[in-house]
C-alpha cells in the first residue's frame, strides 16, 4: 500500500478498529489530501435483510466517525465533518455510498484525549459469562450524563425479573430470525467457523469470539431446522445460552431516530458510552437483533415500559458488566478500507 499523505496513516490505522454489526466493517475512506478525505459506506458489506438495515448502516457510520474523531484527537488533530444525510440505497449500482467529507486541523493532545484513545484500544465486545457484581452507580451516572448531553436517555435495570424477561426475548430473537430466509442467509454469510477462516477474512462473527465450537456453530447455522428438534435443538440452545450466564444489568438508549442524521448521532453517542464503560473496566454486549426484529422490539419496549413517540425510539439494548477479557475480533488491514482516487481499493 502506498504511504498516505499527512497524518492519515496512524489515524486511520487506529480508526479501522471501530465496532460494526456482524463485524462487517462497511466503512471505506478515500484520502484526498494531507488533511481531507471522503467517507463511504460499502453497500456490499451492509445488512439489508434486517428490518432496520438502513438505519443501522448509518448508526455504524456514526460509530466510525466517533472512532475517527477519537483516534485523531489522540494524535493531535480535530475532525470537521460535512455529511450528506441521504438514505442508503442497497439497490444502487454504485456500491460505495458517499456519507460525506472530513477534514483535519492540528490541536494539542490533551490527557483526556489520550485516555479516550487508550479506552478505544481496549474496547471489546464481551460475550463471555458476566460476573454477578453490579456496576458502580457512579459509572452509570456518568454514562447517563453523557447520553443526556447528546439528547439521548440511558435507561438501565438490575431488576431480576425484568433482566430475565429481556434476556429471554433476546434469546428467542435469534431463533425467530433464523426462520426468516433472507436474515438467515445474511447471518450465514458472516459466520466464521474456524480460526483459519477468521484469519483469512479478518471480519465476520468468528466462533472464537462467539464462544461456540466452530463445527457446532457451522452445523447449527446451516441446519436451522435442528433448533426446533426436542433433543438436538436443546443441545444447540444450551451451548448458545451458556454465554448469557451472570447477567445482572441491562441498558438501553432512547432518543431521536427519525432519519439518517439522527442515526449517525445515535451511533456517535453509543461509542462515547461504550468508551466510558471501558474506562471503568466494564464490558458491553449489544443485543442488536432485539431492535431489528419487529416482534422482539415490541416485546422489549412493552416489558421495559418505554414510550416511543415524536420521532424518538428505543434503538439500542445491551448487557453490561464485568467479565474476563474476551477474545479479540480481527479487523481487515488498513488497505482494505481505502479507496484510491479512481474508486477502487488501494
Amino acid at each position: 500500500m502506498p504511504p498516505l499523505p499527512g497524518p492519515w496513516s496512524p489515524i486511520l490505522d487506529d480508526a479501522r478498529h471501530y465496532p460494526s454489526p456482524h463485524n462487517s466493517q462497511p466503512i471505506m475512506v478515500r484520502v484526498t489530501g494531507e488533511s481531507t478525505a471522503e467517507v463511504f459506506y460499502d453497500l456490499d458489506r451492509g445488512l439489508p435483510a434486517e428490518n432496520f438495515g438502513i438505519p443501522f448502516g448509518h448508526v455504524c457510520a456514526g460509530v466510525f466517525l466517533e472512532s475517527l474523531a477519537t483516534a485523531a484527537a489522540g494524535h493531535g488533530w480535530a475532525v470537521t465533518e460535512s455529511l450528506c444525510g441521504d438514505d442508503l440505497d442497497f439497490a444502487a449500482t454504485d456500491r460505495a455510498h458517499l456519507l460525506g467529507t472530513v477534514s483535519l486541523a492540528p490541536v494539542d493532545v490533551t490527557p483526556a484525549a489520550r485516555e479516550q484513545l487508550a479506552a478505544f484500544h481496549h474496547r471489546r465486545t464481551s460475550r463471555r459469562p458476566y460476573q454477578r457484581t453490579l456496576v458502580d452507580p457512579a459509572v452509570l451516572d456518568e454514562v447517563t450524563a453523557i447520553a443526556a448531553g447528546m439528547g439521548q436517555t440511558f435507561g438501565h435495570t438490575a431488576d431480576r425479573g425484568l433482566v430475565d424477561e429481556l434476556i429471554r426475548i433476546n434469546q428467542e430473537t435469534l431463533f425467530d430470525d433464523l426462520r426468516n430466509d433472507a436474515v438467515h442467509a445474511e447471518i450465514l454469510a458472516w459466520i466464521r467457523t474456524s480460526k483459519r477462516q477468521a484469519a483469512a477474512t479478518r471480519d465476520g462473527l468468528s466462533a472464537q469470539t462467539m464462544l461456540l465450537p466452530g463445527p457446532l456453530l457451522g452445523f447449527a447455522m446451516r441446519h436451522r431446522g435442528m433448533w426446533e428438534l426436542p433433543l438436538v435443538g436443546t443441545v444447540f440452545r444450551r451451548a448458545y445460552l451458556a454465554t448469557m450466564r451472570g447477567v445482572r444489568q441491562l441498558g438501553w438508549l432512547t432518543g431521536p431516530f427519525d432519519g439518517p442524521l439522527d442515526y449517525v448521532e445515535a451511533g456517535r453517542c453509543f461509542l462515547r458510552l461504550w468508551l466510558a464503560f471501558t474506562r471503568h473496566g466494564v464490558y458491553l454486549h449489544p443485543f442488536g437483533t432485539v431492535i431489528t426484529n419487529p416482534r422482539s422490539h415490541a416485546a422489549f419496549v412493552a416489558s421495559a415500559g418505554i414510550t416511543e413517540d415524536a420521532g424518538r425510539m428505543a434503538w439500542m439494548l445491551c448487557r453490561f458488566g464485568h467479565s474476563t477479557p474476551p477474545p479479540v475480533a480481527l479487523r481487515r488491514d488498513l488497505g482494505a478500507m481505502l479507496l484510491d482516487p479512481a474508486g477502487g481499493p488501494v
